[in-house]
């Protein structure tokens, strides 16, 4: 995947823990924790905040300095010209005290909402961070510990290569496009750019020498009027899928940042499936709920469901669940969703699954029996 997007909701594990589960199963999620702080893993702006491998940091930080369009690099060069004085006093306090997390300033100011809602030291910390000055050394309890970037650097494995520094445009544009390809599996050019916030859009036509050298395959999708592309690593399950032999044989649960379901242009075109972030709309505008899981199943996306893990009491709540028009649910995918929920509930210890609602209306007794019998 080459990134994980970072959120900090937690009604359920915070999505980089989520989209692992939904590919590795019962894992440790301190495994996650640890790789950062051993630095096989970095933080920075990509997609939006994420988690990429430390053999790419370097690919990032050349492209923030080649003034990438990302928000972020934008707004921390307006927050620095504004409050110049305060950020160059927080960097000097890193320099000398060590690593610290934004809990370890207090003040009384207080923003309007988002970035300025925090108070101004955090939004320092991020600003810096936006700029390359400093790095996230670790997270406790998931809060950012930030230290100078070149003692996070330090510690990176592998090293940190700074001959990727140089790296021009183009060529950082190009490998963004390629690993964006190959992270999504197949793509139309329109649904490359939004992988890591590439600007401008990517066209067939800018592909075209990739698919010349070989890099990249060219296909035609049934019911697409625009050429797909797969990278040549995925090869055989190309050749598979052309035979009719690739088989979807998954059930899990998404994170609403999974990259399968993001970008939601793409994951109308490919499954069929509407799909928006209801946890920022207004409570009485939802139609699904506050933190919307979609469920994978078998290589199709056949429903979604409104989870809270109440980890006190050992509880997986899930407050509705629907199944999309036209699915019907047959004993397999019953047994499939109730076995995925239940791998779920058992990984963030709240092993109780309580379903209150679904739809269609007979799918909850059917799951609620399958738990019984489990």
């Amino acid at each position: 995947m080459k990134l994980l997007q970072i959120d900090s909701i937690h009604v359920v594990a915070r999505s980089p823990y989520l989209v692992l589960h939904a590919r590795l199963g019962n894992y440790d999620p301190q495994w996650l924790d640890d790789a950062l702080e051993a630095g096989k893993l970095a933080e920075c702006w990509a997609h939006e905040a994420c988690f990429v491998p430390a053999s790419d940091i370097a690919f990032h930080q050349a492209w923030r300095m080649q003034r990438s369009a990302h928000w972020a690099y934008k707004h921390a060069d307006r927050m620095h010209r504004d409050h110049r004085e305060g950020m160059d006093g927080l960097l000097t306090h890193i320099r000398h005290a060590g690593a610290a997390r934004a809990a370890d300033f207090e003040s009384e100011q207080r923003g309007a909402g988002g970035w300025w809602s925090w108070k101004p030291e955090k939004r320092w910390l991020e600003a810096w961070f936006a700029l390359g000055e400093l790095m996230v050394t670790r997270r406790e309890r998931f809060q950012r510990v930030y230290d100078l970037a070149e003692r996070v650097q330090a510690k990176l494995d592998p090293p940190l290569d700074r001959q990727q520094l140089t790296f021009d445009h183009a060529a950082l544009r190009q490998r963004f496009m390629v690993d964006s390809v190959r992270a999504l599996g197949i793509t139309q050019a329109r649904w490359i750019a939004d992988y890591y916030r590439l600007k401008p859009a990517v066209t067939d036509k800018e592909l075209a020498p990739l698919v010349v050298d070989g890099e990249l395959l060219a296909v035609q999708v049934a019911g697409w009027d625009v050429p797909a592309y797969v990278h040549r690593d995925h090869t055989d399950a190309l050749e598979q899928a052309a035979q009719g032999q690739l088989r979807g044989t998954h059930t899990t649960l998404l994170s609403p940042f999974d990259p399968v379901v993001w970008d939601r242009a793409r994951a109308q075109a490919l499954f069929g499936f509407e799909y928006t972030i209801e946890c920022y709309v207004p409570a009485p505008k939802r139609r699904y709920g506050y933190y919307v899981l979609p469920i994978l199943h078998r290589g199709k996306l056949i429903g979604r469901l409104d989870a809270k893990a109440h980890r006190r009491d050992g509880v997986f709540e899930i407050k509705a669940l629907f199944l999309e028009p036209g699915v019907e649910p047959s004993d397999r995918l019953l047994a499939d969703v109730a076995k995925a929920v239940q791998a779920s509930a058992q990984w963030h210890a709240t092993p109780e699954v309580r379903l209150a609602r679904s739809r269609p209306a007979s799918v909850a007794a059917a799951l609620r029996a399958l738990w019984r019998g489990a």
